[in-house]
């Protein structure tokens, strides 16, 4: 069974359009989108590490907000220009799973607003 096969059979299947083929969850319809608790967001696909619940902040755009990944290990990022608008995507470093997007209208101290897909992440508990 390869890969592609089990992760199909593991994901939702908006999870893994998300993660797979750069979709975009509807805003204000993910599970983290409004969700504070303490913990690490994890990617949904491979469980690299990605973001940290102290560095989630409301933006009100409709998805979880975060102004900084977790580090080197954590995320990549490539130049999108679909849809006739140029952004940077993100992506998880370790498997390359589509994540979301950054933008440089975030809070301090970053100014980042890294907007990420519900479906492409795990929470973990502290």
């Amino acid at each position: 069974m390869n890969d592609d096969f089990k992760l199909k059979k593991r994901l939702s299947e908006l999870a893994y359009e998300v993660t797979q083929n750069s979709a975009t969850e509807r805003a204000f319809s993910g599970e983290y989108y409004d969700f504070f608790e303490e913990g690490i967001y994890k990617c949904m696909c491979c469980g690299n590490e990605l973001f940290q619940s102290d560095h989630k902040f409301k933006s009100n755009s409709g998805w979880p907000s975060f102004y900084q990944s977790k580090g080197i290990d954590a995320t990549n990022y490539s130049t999108d220009d679909s849809y006739g608008m140029i952004r940077t995507e993100v992506k998880c470093k370790k498997c390359g799973a589509h994540l979301g997007h950054v933008f440089d209208d975030g809070p301090k101290p970053s100014g980042k607003r890294y907007c990420i897909n519900s479906v492409a992440l795990r929470f973990c508990k502290k």
